[in-house]
């Protein structure tokens, strides 16, 4: 079989047997999921706290290990180079821990910043699509994409207490549906 997007042959498709065998574990791992995406959007401030506080745990852990990796640098400017940026990365999880609605408001103000931009970006490339293909779904993605940014950012620092609750309520959900929604396929085939 090969692949029509990167001409890649990945060979015959795997049997869906072992996972139709297992079909109800993937359903109640959708149904966690869509319960915390529930949860989630039930207290999108929670949510979005605890959204910086992973967040910090990840740059804290990134930092560290940016810092062990520079003492396997050899020369002096680069190995100062790794210590700095790791040294910041804890820092900036230290910060995201000490103050996370401060935090949550800069990753909103950069988040609705980083939707305008690709929003535009779409647009301009759906205009630059040639005709014949499905360009206006570029398009309308652009623009639903490119108001998101702008309602972020029009709303901004107060939207920051809840956008990224919502996001990840949001995520988590559409996550949860995807696995029940997989896992009921799944029943299917194994009835077959």
């Amino acid at each position: 079989m090969s692949n029509t997007i990167t001409g890649l042959d990945l060979g015959p498709p795997p049997s869906l047997a072992p996972l139709s065998a297992k079909w109800g574990w993937i359903v109640a791992l959708g149904a966690i999921y869509a319960v915390a995406g529930l949860l989630a959007l039930g207290s999108v401030i929670t949510a979005t706290v605890v959204s910086v506080y992973f967040i910090g745990i990840m740059m804290i852990v990134a930092g560290a290990a940016e810092v062990v990796s520079s003492f396997q640098i050899k020369t002096w400017g680069r190995f100062l180079f790794w210590l700095v940026l790791g040294a910041l990365y804890i820092v900036a999880g230290f910060i995201a821990f000490t103050n996370p609605l401060l935090t949550a408001a800069g990753l909103t103000l950069v988040l609705g910043a980083a939707l305008l931009v690709s929003g535009l970006v779409r647009i301009f490339l759906g205009f630059g699509m040639k005709h014949g293909t499905p360009w206006i779904w570029v398009v309308i993605s652009g623009a639903i994409t490119l108001l998101l940014g702008l309602i972020i950012l029009a709303h901004w620092p107060v939207s920051s207490l809840s956008v990224l609750g919502i996001f990840l309520g949001v995520d988590l959900l559409m996550a949860g549906i995807g696995w029940i929604s997989v896992g009921l396929g799944l029943r299917r085939v194994a009835a077959v």
